[in-house]
């Protein structure tokens, strides 16, 4: 129970990070900066980050406290998860760098975080069941990101489809992650689905784009933000709380990044929330919640 809490609590951080990086990612693709490019530099950031301080730190903690480092798990378990986890997370951004210019904040919002229903339906074909409270919840939290996200009618463009396959992809690596993630370190795991990712996105920028170091120094804070605080905490948090999370309520808690985007927006930006936004969050706080309540099985355990 204590580890769920636990595993629970990173990912809430998780969504904190990723919502009040959201406006970073939007700006960050500019005339001089492609999709591919900024995703590159953001996992590739990301990489480096976690190589020079995260790492060096976790082994100087353990050796301080007197512990033998253990790397959890083979190595060929890592180095497969970290390849898979890479792949997936590649393919989301890349669909949702590219949605994202070609559709609303709000929309890309709300599209993005779908995963929410894709990953029980997903999960259902892996043999995972999903309680009907939690189907409820997921249900209340797809109208309550409808509500905060959609200011007009619902009508799909080209960069609504490209999001919905992102929302696709970033349910599979929840999945992938859930699969791994008990089983190898998952600090190391996400390092090497950083160097993955953006080895596979630079590989597109250089067939696709024309990459500038004066267009690299433009977006530096952006690139390194979202770099930092998005990828290179936001994703490792993801695979550390997952390994006691099941994978449906983590997609829950994940889908909190709608709410933090707007609130950041109020308090960064000055921007309103209407009735209808704060019903939204109000809505989306009520399913999450509810998810974390335990069923009549689990209060009998505790």
């Amino acid at each position: 129970m204590k580890k769920r809490i636990y595993g629970n609590g990173l990912l809430f951080i998780t969504a904190l990070i990723w919502g009040t990086s959201f406006v970073a990612q939007y700006v960050g693709v500019t005339d001089q900066i492609g999709p591919h490019t900024f995703n590159f530099s953001r996992n590739f950031v990301a990489a480096l980050f976690l190589l020079a301080f995260v790492i060096p730190f976790l082994s100087h903690y353990r050796k301080k406290k007197g512990e033998v480092e253990e790397v959890k798990g083979d190595s060929k378990a890592l180095i497969l998860g970290g390849i898979c986890c890479g792949l997936a997370l590649f393919l989301a951004m890349t669909f949702q760098q590219i949605g994202i210019v070609q559709s609303t904040a709000g929309k890309a919002g709300f599209i993005t975080a779908l995963y929410i229903i894709i990953v029980p339906l997903f999960g259902l074909f892996l043999g995972k069941k999903v309680s009907p409270k939690i189907w409820l919840c997921v249900f209340l939290a797809a109208l309550g990101m409808y509500l905060l996200s959609f200011k007009g009618g619902f009508k799909i463009g080209k960069g609504d489809q490209l999001l919905l396959v992102c929302a696709a992809f970033f349910a599979i690596h929840i999945l992938v992650i859930d699969h791994f993630s008990p089983k190898v370190d998952g600090v190391r795991m996400s390092c090497i689905q950083f160097l993955v990712a953006g080895i596979c996105s630079l590989l597109m920028a250089l067939f696709t784009e024309t990459i500038s170091l004066p267009g690299l120094l433009e977006g530096a804070f952006p690139i390194l933000y979202v770099g930092i605080m998005s990828s290179g905490i936001g994703y490792t948090l993801q695979i550390v709380a997952q390994r006691n999370t099941d994978p449906t309520v983590a997609s829950l808690i994940l889908s909190l990044e709608s709410v933090f985007a707007v609130i950041s927006g109020v308090i960064f930006l000055g921007q309103m929330m209407t009735a209808r936004e704060l019903m939204g969050c109000a809505i989306m706080m009520v399913a999450i919640v509810l998810a974390q309540m335990p069923d009549k099985k689990e209060r009998e355990k505790a």
